[in-house]
């Protein structure tokens, strides 16, 4: 029974596919509808138009295709979980990027 348990507990998870790991799919539709209804709750401004808010999420989700599979999994799930949209999903993934390689060292002359 302990050889089956090794397996399945321990290196089943590590030889899964990193299709277990993908990135959320999001309805970009959706998403800029409801910023559209609640306007007044997201940063949205109020006079921003469909196409723009389509435009802005799709080219986030270009973005955040590019960073997912070199962001660890745990940044992944922590801002998978908090966000709502790709803007939301980049901007996330982003700020946990820059809060892990630390203070940047300023090379100008002051």
């Amino acid at each position: 029974m302990k050889p089956a348990f090794l397996f399945f507990g321990v290196l089943l998870p590590l030889s899964m596919p990193p299709a277990f790991g993908r990135m959320p799919e999001l309805s970009v539709k959706a998403v800029c509808k409801a910023m559209s209804a609640n306007a007044d709750t997201w940063l949205a401004t109020p006079d921003q138009s469909m196409a723009d808010c389509l435009r802005e999420e799709e080219a986030a989700k270009q973005k955040v295709v590019t960073l997912w599979e070199s962001t660890s999994v745990s940044i992944r799930n922590r801002c998978e979980s908090s966000s709502t949209s790709y803007l939301g999903l980049l901007v996330c993934l982003q700020i946990a990027e820059d809060l892990k390689s630390g203070p940047k060292k300023e090379t100008g002359k002051q």
